[in-house]
């Protein structure tokens, strides 16, 4: 990969299949509640650190690397004007989760990124965490909310994302080089 500097930078290919998902209608259910003592917060304010540091903590397994990859510079004005509201999930005062949705299209709701930190897998909070966003997302009025997982997510993206009432509408296959100095984990099934 040829950085901004103009030189070549050590990457690993991966290959990896994304699965675009649209739902067209919010949730029809009732509203999935927390365990007691979890909260999602709604258009939080990150500083540039704690974005990173979160995007890297929820992402490193999947390998999240496009805002990985962003200069300082570059990452702060995304932040600062683009379309975007970020929240958080935390159990207590402690933070386990983080989304991003992108109003850029208003009609159409991206749910850019959605996870949980790696300590906070397998306690049974997903389920509502992401029916909380989908509601945050709906509330904005859009024909569809929209959201993109590949084979490099957590292997119950897809599942749940279904169940929860995505429908697929297409499958790309891509190669990816992810920079190494990023530190992310790539599985070796998905290495080139």
């Amino acid at each position: 990969m040829i950085t901004d500097l103009g030189f070549l930078e050590p990457v690993t290919r991966m290959q990896v299949q994304v699965t675009f998902m649209r739902m067209d209608q919010p949730p029809a259910t009732p509203a999935r509640a927390l365990p007691p003592g979890w909260v999602l917060e709604n258009d939080v304010r990150l500083s540039l650190t704690q974005y990173r540091t979160l995007h890297f903590g929820v992402g490193r397994n999947c390998c999240w690397w496009m805002r990985q990859v962003l200069s300082d510079k570059a990452l702060a004005s995304l932040l600062a004007t683009a379309p975007i509201k970020v929240g958080l999930l935390r159990e207590h005062e402690h933070i386990r989760g983080f989304y991003e949705l992108n109003l850029g299209d208003p009609q159409n709701i991206n749910l850019a990124y959605f996870g949980l930190l790696p300590e906070a897998i397998g306690l049974g909070v997903g389920r509502a965490f992401l029916d909380g966003v989908l509601r945050q997302a709906w509330a904005y009025g859009p024909q569809s909310v929209r959201v993109n997982t590949c084979t490099a997510d957590h292997p119950r993206a897809l599942p749940l994302y279904r169940q929860m009432g995505f429908e697929i509408i297409r499958r790309v296959d891509e190669e990816w080089d992810v920079p190494d100095r990023l530190g992310l984990d790539i599985p070796a099934h998905l290495r080139c």
